[in-house]
């Protein structure tokens, strides 16, 4: 895999990179920034939504005492939990018209509440899976016409 929907090349991914120091092992571990690593968990099975979900949680929980404003945009636009979201766009109303253009759904977040949320999640999230499908389709025809045009052996 040279490449994966939604995320940048590899050059920009490293410069995002997240460094992870393990004193123990006196090791360094590069890993894909929070934002990218979400980006890259945007895909058809069930195990990756959970997971989006409880690292923007994560994330949210480890910054919200002193959250940068990309780190409040990047809550905004990518969290899959309906009150966290509402507390976000609550307590950082001003960057929640940026975000409008990704998530035309956020309007007026704070009088529709969690109701109106969920909803518009569930319908993102199934976008985001046939977008996957569709930029795969073509990837796995590829492969399965090698596999049908190798030369078999005979037993």
């Amino acid at each position: 895999m040279t490449k994966m929907r939604g995320c940048d090349d590899f050059e920009q991914l490293w410069e995002r990179r997240t460094t992870i120091e393990d004193p123990d092992a006196k090791s360094n571990y590069e890993v894909l920034s929070i934002e990218d690593l979400v980006k890259a968990k945007k895909t058809q099975p069930d195990k990756d939504w959970p997971m989006i979900r409880r690292l923007i949680e994560a994330h949210y929980d480890q910054f919200i005492s002193e959250p940068t404003d990309s780190m409040v945009r990047f809550w905004l636009r990518e969290s899959r939990t309906p009150e966290m979201l509402l507390e976000v766009s609550r307590s950082h109303p001003e960057y929640l018209e940026a975000t409008l253009r990704e998530r035309p759904w956020l309007v007026d977040i704070s009088l529709k509440g969690i109701v109106a949320i969920e909803p518009a999640l569930a319908e993102e999230e199934q976008r985001e899976r046939t977008l996957d499908k569709i930029y795969w389709r073509p990837l796995k025809n590829e492969l399965e016409e090698l596999r049908l045009s190798r030369p078999r052996r005979a037993d």
